[in-house]
Order: structure tokens, then C-alpha cells, then sequence
């Protein structure tokens, strides 16, 4: 009876996440049309993804500590060099782990 309702559960939940993710992504496309055509506007749709990307990757980099600003800094620095993002993401993630592997 218990893995029923788990499976429900779980059903119901995929398909919540899934409605409000095409619910969003079709209202952008709607709303698109709507948006200003401006270059200032454009600039600044532009700098979204950074903007974002920061604001993901900087919790976690200030949580993980002194280990996690040498892997943000380390990556920052073979992405700026190779231009190779899997390469420079592979840099941060094998600092992290390792400093994990043998302590903070």
C-alpha cells in the first residue's frame, strides 16, 4: 500500500514540475512579443545569464569556504586560458571533491 502512494506521489509531483516548467516557457514566448525593442533593454537581457549564473554559483562557492573560492578562481582561470568550459567546470569539481576527500 506504502509504495502506491509513493508512486503517486511521485506522479503527481513530476507532473506538477512539469506543468508549471512548460506553463513558464510558453508565457515567455507569449509575453516576448510584448517586450520593449530598445538596445538599452536588449543590454540588459543580455547580461541575464551572467547575472544568474552568479547568483547560483556564489552561495555555494562562499558555502563550501576557502576550498570553494580556490575552485570558483581556479575555474575562472582555465575557462579564461583554454576557453574550454567542460575542462575549466571539471577543475572546479575535482578541487572540491578532493578537498572533500581529505578534509576541510
Amino acid at each position: 500500500m506504502t509504495g502506491s502512494i509513493n508512486t503517486t506521489a511521485a506522479i503527481i509531483a513530476i507532473a506538477g514540475s512539469a506543468l508549471v516548467t512548460y506553463s513558464l516557457r510558453l508565457g515567455g514566448l507569449l509575453l516576448s512579443e510584448k517586450l520593449p525593442r530598445s538596445k538599452k533593454f536588449k543590454r540588459v537581457m543580455a547580461t541575464l545569464p551572467g547575472t544568474i549564473l552568479v547568483s547560483l554559483v556564489v552561495p555555494e562557492v562562499v558555502s563550501v569556504g576557502f576550498w570553494g573560492a580556490i575552485a570558483a578562481v581556479s575555474t575562472a582561470i582555465c575557462v579564461w586560458k583554454t576557453k574550454n568550459v567542460f575542462a575549466a567546470m571539471l577543475v572546479g569539481v575535482v578541487i572540491v571533491a578532493v578537498s572533500r576527500q581529505f578534509g576541510k
